[in-house]
């Protein structure tokens, strides 16, 4: 078969952009090849099947629509949904009853941030019909809200850290014998006169200059040094985790069906410097970023559409919302999604801190 010779695109006029809009958002409802006449039938264009004809065969030759072999219709390309993209990024927001519902849901936990990733994505699952994503807000350089110390037995307790973001990190700690629950509270007490809002290197420096003669200064040392390993290993960490929720959405796209590329998918999402790297371009952006198919820069991810926005602050924390579905993505309704959770997370964060 001959190679199709695609030009360059140029402006379109507004009975192109009418049709082109018309064909994106025929395919993202149906997810069939869309023909000419069924723009006609559906749509007010005002023109004949003809002149759609005519139409869609420029657009395709601008290399924003496709022509399946199989199929008499046409389908949206990457750059195609790009053009439609860049039309409705400042769309006007979501419904005044929807804001109003989801404030309410994130009022209830308000107080609690290990809850505020998993209610984000689940809420942007729910809303968008797609995989919604969030990571936890993280900062440069974690810091430590307070430490418990509680014995498991005569030789061995749980070292509970909780930091600043609300993240919790565990470790066990080697005990002598002596060390009872009582001399536990007594060295965590210690303990959060040191490490309390510090970072690793303030905590490493702060141990160094115990002194040696004060009530358990050993075990205080000893459990000191595995909180600032502790942190160490956070902050190697571009990003700690990724929770995701509507996975079923997905798979239920025609797109995925009897495939692996779901699987392959979210792989990749599991590799964190991708990840890493997605945040720190999100967060540098400081607003809603789209990429779609092929601007992924990850092979496994050519056949999905990410609507990421930032959340938090770049000198303090970040961490990012998102929505993950197929290329044929509802892109108004994403849109709109992310960027007002990831308003109201900026306003959890700003409270946490504040």
């Amino acid at each position: 078969m001959a190679r199709r010779i695609r030009r360059s695109t140029g402006p379109l006029d507004l009975r192109a952009q009418l049709i082109l809009r018309a064909v994106i958002e025929e395919y993202v409802t149906t997810a069939t090849p869309v023909g000419s006449q069924a723009l006609v039938d559906r749509y007010r264009l005002g023109v004949s099947s003809a002149t759609v004809r005519n139409i869609l065969a420029e657009l395709e030759l601008s290399g924003l629509l496709d022509h399946p072999h199989t199929s008499a219709g046409r389908i949206p390309t990457d750059a195609g949904y790009r053009w439609y993209v860049e039309s409705i990024i400042d769309a006007a927001p979501m419904p005044e009853v929807e804001q109003l519902m989801i404030r309410h849901q994130f009022g209830q936990v308000e107080f609690a941030s290990e809850h505020w990733f998993r209610l984000a994505a689940s809420t942007i699952a729910s809303l968008t019909h797609a995989a919604g994503l969030a990571t936890p807000a993280k900062p440069p350089a974690g810091r430590v809200r307070r430490v418990d110390l509680v014995s498991i037995n005569e030789r061995m307790a749980s070292l509970v850290a909780i930091l600043r973001e609300g993240s919790i990190k565990q470790s066990l700690v080697s005990l002598t014998t002596g060390e009872d629950q009582a001399a536990l509270t007594s060295v965590a007490a210690a303990l959060n006169e040191i490490v309390q809002d510090a970072t690793g290197d303030e905590i490493e420096r702060r141990i160094a200059r115990l002194d040696p003669a004060r009530p358990y200064a050993a075990l205080v040392a000893r459990v000191g040094e595995r909180i600032v390993r502790l942190l160490q290993d956070y902050d190697r960490a571009a990003v700690e985790e990724v929770f995701s929720d509507g996975l079923l959405n997905v798979m239920g796209a025609p797109e995925f069906a009897h495939s692996d590329k779901l699987r392959r998918v979210f792989t990749a999402l599991e590799n964190r410097a991708y990840l890493g790297q997605l945040v720190g371009d999100v967060a540098a952006s400081g607003r809603v970023k789209v990429f779609i198919g092929a601007e992924n820069e990850a092979p496994d991810m050519r056949e999905v559409a990410l609507v990421l926005a930032p959340y938090g602050r770049r000198d303090r924390a970040v961490g990012v919302v998102g929505v993950l579905g197929p290329t044929r993505l509802a892109y108004p309704e994403a849109i709109e999604t992310v960027r007002f959770v990831s308003g109201l997370m900026n306003e959890l964060v700003d409270h946490l801190y504040n």
